[in-house]
């Protein structure tokens, strides 16, 4: 039988089994939001805090220049390369930073001014030199979102002109940009306010569309975009002390206050909560060593609403003693994390080490010396 037994450094990883986070009580609510569509979403766990017409197919505008530059960051083409601009770049509707044929300019440069400036001339001349031709980056994108289990996002171009088949929804937009962050260029590149971008014909000062980055705290990337068609889209990311929101909004006549308004609800009522790696030591019967050290593999954390993070308890289940052979990676116990009596999180432990069994021969005196000493070190 398991029992409670004693621990000798406090928690602090687990490996999620569940996401269980309760309903808003009563009064914690948003309001109204301008978007036909949008969404709040947990970076780290995925979970939707907020949802409005999420799964609605929805064009995206220039929020397509995430995928656009995420696929651009995945290839093989460094971003020190230096592309000769094509005809082909030159002249694209809507925004643009007024590439000529012929100019030389990096790859990075072109990211910069695709992420900041929302340049879709830059987002056709990064399409070419990376694909060869706009069509087959364009099938480079398809083929990730598909990687991704995206079954609501389809791509047309690279820049989100308006096109029927090009759409996706608030919350795959929010998958991708999930992804995205994790690519440390990317974020890099979009979470930067100003550039100077040097050009053949002189510098120009790239300044970022998304004005978050500089009026609300916490906010640290972000995509802009806007047709006729779409009306105002934005996707962005906010980070406080370790909480990732990604929000999204679609078709928003009033963006900034929306994501200011989400935001605002997401850190207000959530938090996240970091547990530490779990260590304990446990008397060995028969062994060559009186006692064995087991953990937990590591250090994680777990999005909880505020409210309830002085309900969480925690429990670990271990034997009292083992007997030897002890093998090293054997899993001896478990930590568990319940909140309201559903199970929030549940980790492993393993043992460190192999403990042999006590050879015949080995001093008695000795022998016992270690039982009681390992006796003796559990009742602390």
């Amino acid at each position: 039988m398991k029992i409670l037994i004693k621990i000798t450094a406090f928690v602090i990883i687990l490996l999620l089994t569940s996401t269980f986070i309760p309903a808003l009580a009563q009064g914690n609510t948003i309001g109204s939001i301008s978007a036909r569509s949008a969404c709040l979403v947990d970076a780290d766990s995925g979970k939707l805090l907020y949802s409005k017409n999420a799964d609605k197919r929805m064009p995206m505008a220039s929020t397509t220049k995430v995928m656009t530059a995420i696929v651009a960051l995945e290839s093989k083409v460094p971003l020190d390369t230096v592309i000769k601009i094509p005809k082909a770049a030159v002249g694209i509707e809507g925004s643009s930073v007024y590439l000529k044929e012929g100019e030389s300019i990096a790859l990075e440069d072109l990211l910069y001014s695709l992420l900041l400036a929302s340049a879709n001339d830059a987002s056709v001349a990064i399409a070419i030199a990376v694909a060869g031709s706009e069509d087959a980056f364009v099938e480079l994108m398809n083929k990730k979102a598909r990687e991704l289990g995206l079954s609501n996002t389809h791509f047309s171009n690279p820049h989100g002109l308006d096109d029927k088949e090009h759409y996706t929804t608030a919350r795959e937009l929010a998958q991708i940009m999930a992804y995205a962050l994790q690519n440390e260029s990317f974020m890099t590149i979009c979470g930067t306010y100003k550039k100077l971008l040097q050009r053949d014909s002189g510098t120009r000062l790239l300044v970022n569309h998304n004005r978050l980055l500089k009026s609300y705290k916490g906010v640290i990337a972000g995509k802009t975009g806007f047709t006729k068609k779409s009306g105002r889209c934005l996707i962005s990311l906010a980070e406080r002390e370790g909480l990732r929101l990604i929000c999204v909004t679609l078709d928003a006549p009033n963006d900034w206050a929306d994501h200011t308004s989400l935001y605002d609800f997401g850190f207000s009522n959530y938090m996240r909560v970091h547990f530490e790696k779990i260590s304990i030591e446990i008397p060995v019967i028969s062994g060559e060593k009186s006692s064995v050290r087991a953990e937990s593999q590591g250090s994680s954390s777990i999005m909880i609403q505020k409210s309830l993070a002085d309900q969480i308890k925690f429990t670990l289940y271990a034997p009292r003693f083992i007997f030897a052979d002890v093998e090293k990676g054997e899993m001896i116990g478990r930590a568990v994390y319940t909140c309201g009596g559903r199970v929030l999180a549940s980790s492993p432990i393993y043992t460190c080490e192999d403990i042999p069994k006590i050879h015949y021969g080995f001093n008695l005196i000795d022998w016992l010396k270690n039982i009681i000493k390992g006796l003796k070190e559990w009742k602390k």
